[in-house]
């Protein structure tokens, strides 16, 4: 792995570990602070399953499955050419599944806290892991699209 990726990766996994710890420490399971009405507010919640509690209860399933992308992933990385954005986009994506990772290893679940209400609807509670996740992602994507991932020599 880069050393860029890896020190970036730190760095992100640094945000989500410490926002967990606080939420951990400072709030009561299901505890929610009010920060803008109607809209977002601060809720511990323990999830035990994938996103969206999906596989509740499979801890073991999603731990082998989780590993098994990261692995799959660090050798995938090796195919893109590793500009700026391809390095944050993989940094996210590692420092976000090791982040809940960590959750479920030791805790058995993933704390999350984000609560959004959007038009009336509840959306399910998140944490940075699950943000930097969808983000590398997404630039993943546009890497892939825009053929970065076809790179002959990437691995320096």
């Amino acid at each position: 792995m880069k050393k860029k990726i890896l020190l970036l990766s730190l760095i992100f996994l640094s945000i989500d570990i410490v926002t967990k710890l606080l939420i951990d420490e400072y709030f009561n399971l299901m505890e929610t602070k009010i920060i803008i009405a109607n809209f977002f507010a601060l809720t511990k919640v323990y999830n035990n399953g994938a996103s969206w509690n999906i596989l509740a209860g499979y801890r073991y399933l999603i731990i082998i499955f989780t590993i098994i992308i990261f692995i799959a992933l660090i050798f995938y990385q090796k195919k893109f050419k590793l500009n700026k954005r391809n390095i944050l986009a993989f940094s996210l994506v590692y420092s976000g599944i090791i982040g809940n990772l960590i959750d479920r290893i030791f805790k058995g679940y993933v704390i999350d806290f984000f609560d959004f209400t959007i038009f009336g609807y509840n959306y399910p509670v998140f944490n940075f892991a699950d943000i930097w996740i969808v983000v590398g992602i997404f630039l993943i994507i546009i890497a892939i699209l825009k053929k970065e991932d076809e790179n002959e020599v990437s691995s320096k």
